[in-house]
């Protein structure tokens, strides 16, 4: 189950300023190693440690061909490519890779039967811990970003981040 919390726009002068939006709320990821362990669960003859060999060489060639400006389709998943983050020029002839190139960005774009469309209909959702005692009404959204703290009076002081 993906779990749902809240957050609230703190973004001054916005129209939305204020207003509360769901948020994923994701755990800790698991590395290659954990991955390759659950995938052997799956009725596989393979072992973790051939998977994880297998999925260690994927993510190297992956990055490899990205770099060489080759993006990389994993069907049912994502096309893996590079992108540019970089700062204007005045000109096609002021504009120079070392001072206007910022940065490189790995894009991931869903694809196949993993769209945005299937995503959300194949989602089980529910709230997360906190969420359902703002929800009750136990503890309020902060006006500080990430902050939650307790409404009731415990006599106590309140909850921050419980």
């Amino acid at each position: 189950m993906l779990k749902i919390n809240f957050y609230k726009d703190k973004r001054q002068g916005n129209v939305n300023y204020g207003k509360v939006y769901g948020r994923a709320e994701n755990a800790a990821p698991i590395n290659i190693e954990k991955l390759a362990e659950h995938m052997a669960q799956h009725n596989t003859p393979f072992s973790a440690g051939t998977i994880k060999g297998i999925l260690t060489d994927m993510v190297g060639c992956i990055k490899e061909l990205i770099l060489l400006g080759q993006p990389v389709k994993l069907d049912n998943l994502a096309i893996f490519k590079a992108s540019v983050v970089s700062t204007p020029a005045d000109d096609v002839e002021s504009f120079e890779l070392d001072s206007n190139v910022k940065s490189l960005k790995l894009l991931a774009i869903a694809t196949g039967r993993l769209t945005r469309k299937m995503l959300t209909q194949d989602a089980l959702l529910g709230y997360t811990s906190l969420a359902e005692r703002v929800r009750k009404g136990e503890i309020a959204l902060s006006d500080k970003k990430g902050e939650y703290i307790a409404t009731e009076d415990t006599g106590n002081a309140p909850v921050v981040n419980p």
